[in-house]
C-alpha cells in the first residue's frame, strides 16, 4: 500500500511539472512576443521622432519666420533712426 501510495505521489509530482514546465514555456513565449511588439513600437516611434525633429527644424528656420513676419504680418527691419537703446541704471 505505501508503494501504491508513493508511485501516486510521485506520478502527480510528475504531472504537476510537468504542467509547470508547459506554463513557464507558454510565459515566456507571450513575454518575448510581447518584447517584440514593444522593439516594433519603438523602432516606430523612433522614426516619428526623428521626423518631427525634422519638422521642428523647418518650422524654425530663420529665413521662414522672416518671410512670414514680412508677408503675413507686414513686419519691416527698423530704420537705425526708428532703434531706441535703452540704459538700465
Amino acid at each position: 500500500m505505501k508503494q501504491h501510495l508513493l508511485i501516486m505521489v510521485l506520478a502527480v509530482g510528475t504531472a504537476a511539472t510537468a504542467v509547470a514546465v508547459i506554463y513557464g514555456k507558454y510565459h515566456s513565449r507571450m513575454l518575448f512576443h510581447q518584447a517584440q511588439s514593444l522593439e516594433q513600437q519603438l523602432d516606430r516611434l523612433a522614426v516619428e521622432w526623428e521626423q518631427l525633429l525634422i519638422e521642428e527644424h523647418a518650422w524654425a528656420d530663420p529665413a521662414r519666420i522672416e518671410h512670414l513676419a514680412r508677408s503675413q504680418l507686414g513686419m519691416v527691419v527698423p530704420r537705425a533712426d526708428e532703434i531706441t537703446y535703452l540704459t538700465v541704471k
